[in-house]
């Protein structure tokens, strides 16, 4: 199932649980609904610096408040962000639900798949935009980012039950850093906001020649 986890929301009565929470979405309006650039920065934002304003958000992304407000009202349509409490208007403090969302990798009828489908580019190309930022500053960074910093890619061959158990495997080893995204005591000194990218696809229109043995082999 595709995740989004761009940060960590505002503080939870039961942080361990907060910092693993997930919204699942299914309903191809909401799916829609996420699938906008302003959306998804709002979203990103909340996760990383707790409850902000309609306000505050539209002065760190650069937009007018009138627009924060529409959008976030729409995510809280479904259930995507709330109120957090306190202040008036356009002053209320608004944070996320979960710090992950997830949508089916299979989809149930044209119109769900559609809107996977529209999420998951557009997610893709805020993917591609981090990486091309990053890659223009890498010149500036230290050696020990440089070095430290994942570029590249591995080709191998596997099951999907093998490539879905990979996937289990490189969970498990993230598991024990989720913590630190709603408890700033727990980073050690030096600890930056890392993007942990999650691709690994068979090669589209490519296909193994049978071996021997299969039924299609000669």
């Amino acid at each position: 199932m595709p995740e989004q986890q761009p940060g960590a929301p505002g503080p939870q009565p039961n942080e361990p649980e907060a910092a693993r929470s997930v919204t699942k979405l299914t309903d191809p309006r909401a799916l829609r609904a996420m699938a906008h650039p302003i959306r998804l920065a709002l979203v990103g934002m909340l996760r990383r610096e707790g409850p902000l304003t309609a306000t505050r958000a539209a002065a760190l992304l650069g937009e007018s408040s009138a627009s924060a407000s529409f959008h976030l009202r729409q995510l809280a349509k479904y259930g995507l962000v709330e109120e957090a409490g306190g202040g008036r208007g356009r002053e209320r403090p608004w944070r996320v639900t979960a710090m992950a969302t997830q949508w089916p990798d299979v989809a149930e009828g044209a119109e769900q798949q559609a809107a996977t489908g529209l999420l998951s580019s557009v997610i893709a190309e805020r993917y591609f935009e981090d990486l091309m930022r990053w890659l223009s500053a890498k010149p500036d960074e230290s050696p020990e980012w440089r070095q430290a910093a994942h570029f590249g890619d591995t080709i191998i061959y596997a099951t999907a039950e093998e490539l879905a158990e990979l996937a289990r495997q490189e969970t498990a080893l993230l598991e024990p850093f989720l913590e630190r995204l709603l408890r700033p005591e727990l980073r050690p000194p030096g600890t930056r906001m890392i993007s942990y990218l999650h691709l690994a696809f068979p090669f589209p229109g490519y296909s193994r020649p049978p071996a021997p043995g299969d039924p299609a082999a000669p």
